[in-house]
C-alpha cells in the first residue's frame, strides 16, 4: 500500500553544534509507520471469516505477511490451502485496508479462535499472544537436517552488506528490521522489512509459498537482528537449512536449530561469526 513512512517535524538539538548556534533546528523528520493488521481466516461465504490475529507491521506486503504467518504457524501447509486472500476496508475513516481476509480452501481444517489462544503480537515479539507454553512450538514437515547445503564463511561474510544495501525503506528511517532470503552462491532472491523482525520473516515466508518454492532447500535466510526461538522456528517451518543473524541467538533458538539440524549462525559482523549448531555447513 506504499504506507511504508511518514514525515513529522520534530527538534532537533546537536550539542556539538552549539557552538555554531544551530543546536536546536525545527525540521521534518521521516519515521517508519507502524500500524496494526488484523488477519481473518475461515471458509468461504458471507460473514464465515473470524478475526484469528492481530500484529503491529509496517504496512506493504501484507497478504504475503498473512500467508506466512499462517503457515509459519502451523495453519496451512501450503498456497493450495488459500483459495483468496485479498485486502479489506476495516473500520477506519480514511481507509486504511489495514484487514487481510484468508478464504481457506474446501477441507481445509479452520483455525480455533478461542479468545484464550488469539494471537496478538507486537513488533518486538513473534509468539505473545499464544496460551501456554506447549502451544509456542510448531514443528516443521521438512526435514531440513538432510540438506546438503554448503556455504563458505567468506562468502557469510559478504551477506550483511549485500542486505543492508537493498534496505531502501531503512536509509530513510533507520528503523527497520530486514530478512533477506539468498541462494548458496550469494545472489539475493527476496527481501522484506519490517518494524517488526519476525513480520520481515513472514512476508519472506509468504512471498516463497504464494511463488511455490516451498520448502527452501539450498536456500539461507539472513535477519538483520538477533535470532530468537520465533525466526528460528519460522525458518524451520519454510524448510530453510542455514538461519544467520547479524546479532546474538538465544538458548532456545540454538536449541531448536540444533533439534531440527538447521545450521544458526549468530554475530555475522565483518569477517567474524559464531556458527552455534550445523557447522558442517560452514566448511573451512
Amino acid at each position: 500500500m506504499g504506507r511504508a513512512t511518514d514525515r513529522r517535524g520534530v527538534l532537533r538539538i546537536d550539542l556539538d553544534a552549539a557552538a555554531d548556534g544551530r543546536a536546536r533546528l525545527r525540521r521534518q523528520d521521516t519515521m517508519v509507520v507502524e500500524e496494526p493488521l488484523e488477519i481473518r481466516v475461515g471458509p468461504a461465504g458471507p460473514g464465515r471469516r473470524r478475526p484469528l490475529a492481530v500484529t503491529m507491521r509496517t504496512p506493504g506486503d501484507d497478504l504475503d505477511l498473512a500467508i506466512g504467518f499462517l503457515l509459519t504457524e502451523g495453519l496451512i501447509r501450503s498456497a493450495d490451502d488459500v483459495r483468496t486472500a485479498q485486502l479489506c476496508a476495516g473500520a477506519e475513516t480514511p481507509n486504511t485496508y489495514n484487514v487481510v481476509d484468508v478464504v481457506l480452501a474446501p477441507g481445509v481444517p479452520e483455525p480455533a479462535t478461542d479468545p484464550a489462544r488469539n494471537f496478538y503480537t507486537t513488533s518486538s515479539c513473534g509468539v505473545c499472544g499464544k496460551a501456554s507454553i506447549d502451544s509456542v512450538r510448531t514443528r516443521s514437515r521438512f526435514a531440513v537436517g538432510e540438506d546438503p547445503l554448503a556455504v563458505t564463511a567468506e562468502l557469510l561474510a559478504t551477506l550483511p552488506d549485500r542486505l543492508r544495501a537493498a534496505q531502501r525503506t531503512f536509509d530513510r528511517t533507520g528503523g527497520l528490521h530486514a530478512a533477506g532470503l539468498f541462494t548458496a552462491d550469494g545472489e539475493l532472491v527476496v527481501l522484506r522489512e519490517d518494524v517488526g523482525r519476525h513480520n520481515a520473516v513472514d512476508k519472506v515466508v509468504g512471498w516463497a509459498v504464494r511463488e511455490g518454492r516451498l520448502p527452501l532447500a539450498g536456500h539461507l535466510l539472513l535477519v538483520s537482528g538477533r535470532a530468537s526461538f520465533e525466526l528460528t522456528q519460522k525458518a524451520w517451518m519454510a524448510g530453510v537449512p542455514l538461519l544467520a543473524a547479524v546479532s546474538a541467538p538465544s538458548t532456545l533458538a540454538a536449541d531448536l536449530a540444533e533439534e531440527a539440524g538447521m545450521t544458526l549462525v549468530g554475530f555475522l559482523r565483518g569477517g567474524t561469526m559464531n556458527v552455534y549448531t550445523g557447522a558442517q555447513r560452514v566448511p573451512g
